[in-house]
């Protein structure tokens, strides 16, 4: 990864992470098999986002209110991560683009488990939505621990960062 793509990626990342409210598309019941999106929403309600949990099988998520798409989401957002097969992630993205949102990031993890798809990825540009496709936001911003900043670097230094 050179210095200017991760110039770009660093400028994105700090733009979604400024957002206020931001859906976590991915939440789930199952903490055990599927922690990533339930993490990932705790720790954006702790640092004073306004998030939204989708999920079209859940009513609820930790006593909030969950939305089937993020077009259901009341008064709209600013930004989507996706944390789902890639081939959710592709229609997620089209209920992104119908829902008027300006900013989508695709989860990853360290393992390269994702939620990157390729499809999804040229159907943001095309609708000039910024994206992120990849890295995870708990290792970027206020209260990243000690195992996203190791995460971070380790993906850097093996190019496991998104362009």
């Amino acid at each position: 990864m050179t210095a200017t793509s991760l110039d770009t990626l660093d400028v994105k990342v700090h733009d979604f992470l400024a957002q206020k409210r931001i859906a976590v598309a991915g939440v789930s019941r199952n903490k055990g098999k599927h922690p990533v999106g339930n993490l990932i929403y705790q720790r954006l309600k702790t640092t004073g986002h306004d998030v939204f949990a989708v999920n079209p099988q859940m009513q609820t998520f930790e006593g909030d209110r969950c939305y089937p798409d993020v077009r259901s989401i009341p008064g709209g957002v600013n930004g989507v991560v996706i944390i789902t097969r890639p081939e959710v992630t592709e229609r997620i993205v089209h209920d992104c683009v119908a829902a008027g949102v300006r900013r989508v990031w695709m989860h990853q993890s360290v393992s390269k488990a994702s939620s990157v798809s390729t499809a999804a990825v040229d159907c943001c540009r095309r609708h000039n939505i910024s994206v992120i496709a990849g890295a995870c936001p708990m290792m970027y911003g206020d209260g990243v621990d000690v195992a996203h900043i190791c995460m971070r670097w380790i993906m850097r230094l093996t190019g496991g960062l998104p362009a």
